[in-house]
């Protein structure tokens, strides 16, 4: 009972394919955003110094208090400017949501593997398809959590690394200095990351119905007989 029979069927099946697409979909989550690297700039004027870019590099896990803006000179604008840095700390936002994604990917992995190769065990009427259940639900529920959460930092980093930086910087408000917001690399990517997420959490809801009619609940509840159908009594 507890041998290994590679058998494809149930990715024929809504069960196998839809943990496909979740295997498939949790891998984009993690890869365009945890990879994410990035940089704002701005064209600071200061002390016959004119346009000088100074930039602020950024990554995952988005730790912004911790970047600072380069100097524009060595001389640091004789003494006007000082260190700036980017404002919030988004890391517990978004390293929730891609290790959360890693999770997803590797226990996908794992139900594939009982999937094609000890379905016969999954099937037998034993806790596996309930514990399966408890799962999908749950995750379903945190997909929503996590893509939700990361939303909201996401707007929040867009806005910390956006022009209004600008106006937080104090040297940029000295007598003889100014600051131009340049540009910030796009974060295309990390919408996608949000898109991924959402959709994530549409396919683990929508499976949650298909794993739980492999539990002895649904089973049993199907196999119940019906008020109204029973056949006519035999006449005697």
């Amino acid at each position: 009972m507890s041998e290994f029979h590679l058998d494809l069927s149930p990715i024929k099946e809504p069960l196998g394919l839809i943990k496909v697409l979740e295997w498939f979909f949790s891998m984009f989550v993690f890869a365009t955003c945890g990879g994410y690297k990035g940089e704002t700039t701005i064209l600071v004027s200061c002390k016959e110094l004119v346009n000088k870019t100074v930039t602020a590099a950024f990554a995952y896990p988005f730790r912004l208090n911790e970047v600072i803006f380069t100097s524009p000179d060595p001389t640091r604008c004789n003494g006007s400017w000082t260190d700036f840095h980017l404002l919030g700390n988004f890391s517990s936002s978004a390293q929730f949501f891609v290790v959360f994604a890693v999770l997803i990917f590797l226990y996908c992995m794992a139900t594939l593997v009982l999937y094609l190769g000890y379905m016969h065990i999954y099937r037998s009427g034993g806790i596996l398809p309930v514990i399966d259940y408890v799962i999908t639900v749950s995750a379903a529920f945190l997909w929503l959590v996590s893509s939700a959460t990361w939303a909201k930092a996401l707007g929040d980093i867009k806005i910390s690394t956006g022009p209004h930086i600008v106006e937080e910087i104090f040297a940029c408000k000295m007598p003889g200095s100014s600051c131009v917001f340049d540009s910030v690399t796009s974060m295309g990517r990390l919408n996608v990351s949000v898109i991924f997420g959402l959709l994530n959490m549409v396919l683990w809801g929508g499976n949650a119905w298909f794993v739980y009619k492999e539990t002895n609940l649904y089973i049993s509840s199907s196999n119940y007989p019906k008020s109204g159908l029973y056949p006519p009594a035999s006449g005697i």
